[in-house]
């Protein structure tokens, strides 16, 4: 059975109908496609297009198709093109010839960006519930790292020292604007198009606006060509996912080169470990590896469907097709890969002397400089005298919480005996106090923050 066949006389060639049927893809509509029929056959009844008892018959038939979807015992036909075409043929195996009303005044156009959407606003849930379990784990990491000093980096070079509870809510907030940026993307996606037809509109004089709030839509879309063609969501989506996988990434890369003997700062679960086939030592953080891989093909994702869209001419065109895959890939993926970072998150140890013994008194420079400041001298000046301090202490070899007053002296008078105070890393972190931040104090205001959204 097709939905199109009566223009022409010979069947669709055997190859082709391979490469255009999209069943393989769109049978996870499947339940998102019987519930747009339910609420078409409704809209229809009350246009006085459906008589009671033909409304009856559908909505028992669809009901019974529901329940075979769910309890996987459904079949699929090799005549099915795709899911709109096996519902509307096991709906015709059900009731007979009523089934074909169905249809009336809708296209498979307007159908399937209905079904995409619905599925979309039923999963975009259950990605911020990973993401939130996620930065969940981070808070409690945060929590129970108290007052543990760690070295920070820039440019991967040794810069200042911070809480080792601050590095890990570091990674919390680019969760949270992954979060926010799902919840701005469910405005967008929660227009209906159904209703729409294949591009002008549909005949039948349907309630849109009743119809959109039947299937939990804000609104009904307003122009049935843009109805239609409309992806902007889906390339949005996989946006809001190429992020999340890039946020991922970026946690990953560190978790990897923390856990390293270099710098042994964690250690990692043998829950969450993999071995080697050849060297028995081995301990390998596979799975945020294998996260920072699949950042690259979240790009992949989303950059072959805005390629896909750039140059299409009209409302539909069968370009299309290829929008729900990535869609679905990206979405799965996603959801095998957040529970597994947020469970090897919780289970790390940290290694407290580790880090502290990283921590060398050449990152309290700027401290250094901040004590002149103190003395009146601009902020400029005392940065040049904290800088020649550091090569004067290399040249020494020895720190700066080494070299003797009389050389601090020479630098600029104004050192005195108390300058040796700015060496202490605890000290450092503990001026930092200003919102966000890493001073205890202000990683306290900041976890009580994080938790607000959790």
């Amino acid at each position: 059975m097709t939905l199109w066949g009566g223009r022409f006389s010979t069947k669709l060639n055997d190859q082709a109908w391979e490469l255009n049927s999209s069943l393989p893809i769109d049978q996870r509509l499947a339940i998102q496609d019987v519930d747009g029929s339910l609420a078409w056959a409704k809209a229809l009844h009350q246009a006085g297009v459906l008589q009671d008892e033909e409304h009856a018959s559908i909505v028992l038939g669809l009901d019974m198709i529901k329940k075979e979807f769910s309890s996987g015992r459904f079949s699929f036909a090799p005549t099915d093109e795709d899911i709109h075409t096996a519902v509307e043929r096991r709906l015709m195996d059900l009731i007979g010839s009523v089934a074909g009303k169905l249809h009336t005044g809708r296209s498979r156009n307007d159908q399937v960006a209905t079904d995409f959407r619905l599925w979309m606003l039923q999963s975009i849930p259950a990605l911020d519930a990973a993401l939130l379990d996620l930065q969940l784990s981070l808070v409690e990491q945060a929590e129970a790292a108290a007052e543990i000093l760690m070295p920070g980096y820039t440019h991967l070079q040794r810069a200042q020292p911070i809480l080792l509870a601050h590095w890990w809510l570091s990674h919390y907030w680019p969760l949270q604007r992954d979060r926010e940026r799902l919840t701005n993307l469910t405005d967008r996606v929660s227009i209906l198009p159904l209703g729409s037809g294949a591009l002008s509109g549909t005949p039948v004089p349907v309630d849109r606006d009743t119809l959109a709030k039947s299937l939990g839509f804000a609104a009904a879309s307003q122009n049935s060509i843009d109805a239609v063609s409309d992806r902007d969501f889906a390339a949005e989506f996989l946006f809001c996912a190429s992020m999340i996988g890039i946020h991922l990434s970026r946690l990953s890369e560190q978790v990897v080169m923390y856990t390293s003997a270099e710098f042994g700062f964690f250690e990692l679960s043998d829950a969450f470990s993999t071995g080697s086939s050849l060297m028995p030592q081995k301990k390998n953080p596979d799975l945020f590896e294998l996260t920072r891989g699949k950042a690259g093909t979240l790009l992949g994702l989303l950059a072959g469907l805005l390629a896909t869209l750039k140059g299409l001419p009209s409302a539909y065109d069968k370009d299309l097709q290829e929008d729900k895959q990535p869609v679905f890939a990206a979405t799965d993926t996603l959801l095998t890969i957040l529970p597994v970072i947020a469970g090897a998150l919780r289970t790390i140890t940290p290694r407290p002397e580790q880090m502290r013994a990283a921590i060398d008194s050449t990152m309290m420079a700027t401290d250094l400089a901040d004590y002149l400041v103190g003395k009146g001298i601009p902020f400029r000046e005392t940065h040049v005298i904290a800088g020649k301090a550091v090569r004067t202490a290399g040249e020494k070899m020895v720190g700066l919480d080494e070299m003797p007053l009389e050389a601090y002296q020479a630098l600029c008078p104004a050192f005195e005996a108390d300058v040796y105070q700015v060496f202490d890393p605890m000290k450092s972190v503990e001026k930092r106090n200003a919102v966000g931040g890493t001073s205890p104090q202000s990683v306290k205001n900041q976890i009580i923050e994080c938790r607000k959204n959790i």
